[in-house]
């Protein structure tokens, strides 16, 4: 038994499932878990000392590359002065003005801890701001785990068959109203069934929790006029596409700007950071201006701020790199879809591969892949030195690490691996 399945099978005594987050046990692909234990630019190296090709990037942080330099320098400098303090810093106002330069429609910022937390206080804005309680998501979209956002929800609740979440109150659910992507008459109905009763409108603008799920010209900007129209919010969940799309997130890349914007995954550079902003007209319910509660013990921490701070940095001072990942996000799509009939979702330096030949452009279409085949593709692009999601539901990310070498081996492995289970 190599180390990994040592190490999990003592996770298994002292965690539930063995993991501290679901879709890393395997459960949707089989067998064990590697078990990391460091990583360099594109590559993550395991416990026993594979090394693998990495498309999962810490499910999306790691846009410019495992340990890099001038990351892991701020951090460190940033360490030798304490961990935490329970106190405003500097670092934290540096953080929120780059923040608001890069995305331009925004002026205030909330740091928080992570995407979930980020999206909880969103729709409490939403609701504080507007006086009413129901919510409208999108069936396959995953918005973290607050309670609300696991009705319908994408991610691993999809991946293990639980869109629904016990624990998730009656009172929670009902308010939570689930609309189909890409379907504005789904939304427009809901509308006309809630009059004057729904606060926002959830959406990931480009939906990666379902797979890579486009949204159709004209999706998202039928939602800001649909909101609009009814007085309600629109809040892009930008926890994956933030500062991954372009620099501006997806207001820059589709040019459609929502009410509330929430942010994880990149801001953070690697730790764990959320954040969610808006006008300052919005942004002032919060406390203590305003009466929305919300607050955390370690939000802003100064070695998160560091982190972040260097990483939308370099992304602002450097516009090559989005040129270079869009770029090899593109040679690895085309590629994959010239060996193979199955569909292949792209956008910038995200895609995923469903194993259907359907067009894929909602929960219900990414729900006709073939999951027995996506688990075989896996365990076979493992064993070959590709790391990829270890469920059919998820992204795969290309990092300013990448090379083109990395995408033509990774092609030739696909081309083999595809041949071998189809």
């Amino acid at each position: 038994m190599d180390k990994s399945a040592q190490l999990f099978e003592r996770a298994k005594k002292v965690m539930p499932g063995g993991v501290n987050s679901p879709v890393r046990a395997f459960n949707a692909v089989g067998g064990a878990p590697r078990f990391i234990k460091s990583a360099k630019g594109a590559r993550i190296f395991d416990e026993d000392g594979r090394q693998y090709i990495d498309y999962v990037g810490s499910w999306g942080p790691m846009i410019l590359g495992h340990a890099n330099d001038e990351i892991l320098e701020a951090v460190k400098k940033a360490c030798d002065n304490g961990l935490s303090f329970g106190a405003a810093t500097e670092a934290e106002v540096i953080m929120a003005e780059l923040a608001i330069k890069s995305v331009g429609f925004i002026s205030m910022i909330r740091m928080v801890n992570s995407g979930t937390e980020a999206v909880m206080s969103a729709l409490r804005l939403a609701r504080g701001y507007t006086g009413r309680n129901k919510i409208i998501k999108f069936e396959g979209c995953y918005h973290g785990h607050c309670d609300s956002m696991l009705v319908k929800a994408g991610s691993g609740a999809l991946t293990n068959g639980s869109p629904n979440s016990k624990g998730v109150s009656e009172g929670t659910a009902k308010d939570t109203l689930i609309a189909q992507y890409n379907d504005l008459d789904s939304v427009r109905t809901l509308f006309e069934n809630n009059k004057d009763e729904i606060a926002c409108v959830i959406v990931e603008p480009t939906a990666a929790n379902m797979g890579v799920v486009l949204a159709k010209p004209g999706f998202l900007q039928g939602l800001r006029d649909i909101c609009t129209q009814n007085k309600a919010l629109l809040i892009f969940d930008e926890v994956i596409t933030g500062f991954r799309l372009a620099l501006g997130g997806a207001a820059e890349y589709f040019g459609v700007q929502p009410d509330i914007v929430t942010y994880g995954k990149i801001i953070g550079g690697g730790m764990p950071v959320g954040a969610y902003a808006a006008s300052r007209e919005l942004m002032e319910n919060i406390t203590p201006t305003g009466q929305v509660y919300q607050a955390g013990t370690l939000s802003g921490n100064p070695i998160a701020m560091a982190a972040g701070i260097k990483t939308l940095s370099i992304l602002s001072e450097r516009p090559e790199i989005y040129e270079n990942i869009n770029r090899m996000g593109k040679r690895l799509a085309d590629g994959i879809k010239q060996i193979t009939k199955n569909a292949v979702n792209h956008t910038g330096s995200l895609l995923s591969v469903f194993f259907t030949e359907n067009e894929v452009y909602d929960c219900k279409t990414a729900q006709t892949s073939d999951l027995n085949k996506y688990a075989k593709f896996f365990n076979k692009m493992l064993d070959n030195g590709i790391y990829m999601a270890p469920a059919q539901f998820e992204a795969m990310f290309v990092s300013n690490a990448h090379t083109d070498d990395d995408i033509d081996y990774t092609l030739e492995v696909i081309e083999k691996v595809l041949k071998e289970i189809e």
